[in-house]
């Protein structure tokens, strides 16, 4: 039986968005005694296969910690393959505040060592010996109290972004780094102080919490389910919220925005911004801050020093990667001396300026509004002419065709073509095998799609 994806991501993309349903973006996770991780996975990836979902989610011995997009006519149905298991009956799903169809494009089921990477190795230590859950308007309540610490369990690039008003953020790069940063930091405040805590969706604080208490700290208590929960509870609820910016969130939207203040700077010209991004060089993807004006300038660069690489033939920048950790693999977390704006650690609530919504994209669906099929790739930009080359690989192209040119990093943009050429001459029509170019009014990168528009 298939226990594996056999779709691309681009494969994928296309086939939701010729069914046009709309998606939800979940996330959930428990700790439990787990004896055949494997076993559950396998379990779980054929249950969830039959239902469309995807995602990435990650099993241990310890439980489960997942990321999902389901069909939302199979929302139930997805909830049903849960109560299967006695410990996740009832389990809460933190739905997110902002949906896109396609948060995740595969259904990635891992057996890891722990659901979450602690670096701890203590016997002794019981996870499910949790702190106290408290719900939004008792979090903002606990806030209030001068008896109260807070401690922001996310990473640097995350709290940046956007964080609780009066929290220790740390400077760190993951999990495991901040427990005995915290740790050391709070020795005085064990018996008389309240610790308060929070994170995404909440696994990290269940095990923070639990840490805490076993480190003998009296009043432990953490934000039940998370950021997520959180701005859930507040809207639905007319509650203050006392988080200001943006979360962070770990599919390709990289954020959802919970208030409309922006506290964080793009990273290359200090201009407010609040907008991650991926550095284009595939030997490179650094995530950092940048702003529109940068991001076109630099074109999605880091660096000048990247910037010049993606200029390069591929055969070169083939040639650069050779050896190198590069692609989806590599996910470096924004510390780099090319960024002269970048802020972690101790960080402000104070606001730089106020977001305002785009036209462009105020409908996130208006792309599964269109039919289309799925063509041709890109496979290089001549800057100086504005040019692009695509490779068409499915059916035919001609002039006066309307098609879409999609991408993680170029957005969507629909065109009518005006004129093709075909190894180098004038065509009126291209087929499979052809290389094409045609002119563009902006860059196109190797991971941007071709899409002929066949309705509208």
């Amino acid at each position: 039986m298939q226990l594996y994806n056999t779709l691309s991501a681009e494969e994928r993309a296309q086939l939701i968005d010729e069914a046009g349903k709309e998606r939800l973006t979940l996330s959930f996770y428990a700790y439990a005694k787990i004896e055949d991780p494997k076993k559950f996975r396998n379990e779980l990836f054929i249950a969830w296969n039959s239902l469309d979902a995807l995602g990435r989610i990650y099993v241990a011995t310890e439980g489960i910690n997942a990321q999902m997009s389901v069909p939302a006519d199979q929302f139930e149905a997805f909830r049903d393959t849960l109560e299967v298991y006695d410990f996740m009956k009832g389990i809460r799903l933190n739905v997110a505040v902002e949906q896109d169809n396609h948060s995740f494009l595969k259904l990635t089921i891992k057996v890891r060592n722990k659901i979450v990477a602690d670096g701890l190795n203590d016997d002794t230590f019981d996870v499910t010996n949790k702190g106290v859950h408290l719900k939004a308007q008792e979090f903002n309540n606990m806030l209030d109290d001068p008896n109260t610490i807070v401690v922001d369990f996310r990473n640097h690039y995350e709290s940046e972004v956007g964080h609780f008003e009066g929290a220790i953020t740390p400077d760190v790069e993951n999990f495991r780094e901040s427990l005995p940063i915290i740790n050391d930091q709070l020795q005085d405040f064990k018996e008389d102080k309240n610790l308060l805590m929070y994170c995404t969706g909440g696994i990290r604080c269940e095990k923070a919490s639990a840490y805490f208490k076993h480190q003998g700290f009296k009043n432990v208590y953490q934000l039940e389910g998370g950021i997520i929960e959180y701005t859930r509870q507040i809207k639905e609820e007319g509650i203050k919220s006392k988080f200001i910016g943006k979360n962070f969130v770990f599919d390709h939207r990289l954020g959802e925005r919970i208030t409309d203040d922006i506290i964080s700077q793009c990273h290359q010209c200090g201009k407010p911004c609040d907008n991650h991004t991926n550095c284009a060089n595939d030997a490179c993807h650094l995530l950092f801050i940048q702003c529109d004006d940068c991001k076109a300038a630099m074109e999605n660069c880091c660096s000048t020093e990247c910037l010049e690489t993606i200029h390069l033939p591929l055969e070169e920048q083939v040639a650069l990667r050779k050896g190198l950790q590069v692609g989806n693999k590599v996910f470096r977390k924004g510390k780099s001396d090319a960024l002269k704006f970048k802020h972690s650690g101790d960080l402000s609530t104070q606001p730089l300026a106020q977001a305002t919504a785009k036209p462009e994209t105020k409908d996130i669906r208006q792309k599964i509004k269109v039919k289309k099929t799925l063509i041709g790739k890109a496979e290089h930009y001549y800057s100086k002419s504005k040019i692009a080359q695509f490779l068409i690989e499915n059916k035919e192209l001609s002039v006066g065709d309307k098609v879409l040119i999609s991408g993680p990093t170029t957005g969507d943009h629909e065109i009518t073509i005006t004129q093709i050429h075909v190894n180098g001459g004038p065509c009126e029509t291209a087929k499979v095998g052809d290389q094409i170019t045609f002119e563009l009014p902006f860059r196109v990168r190797l991971s941007d799609k071709l899409y002929k528009i066949i309705q509208a």
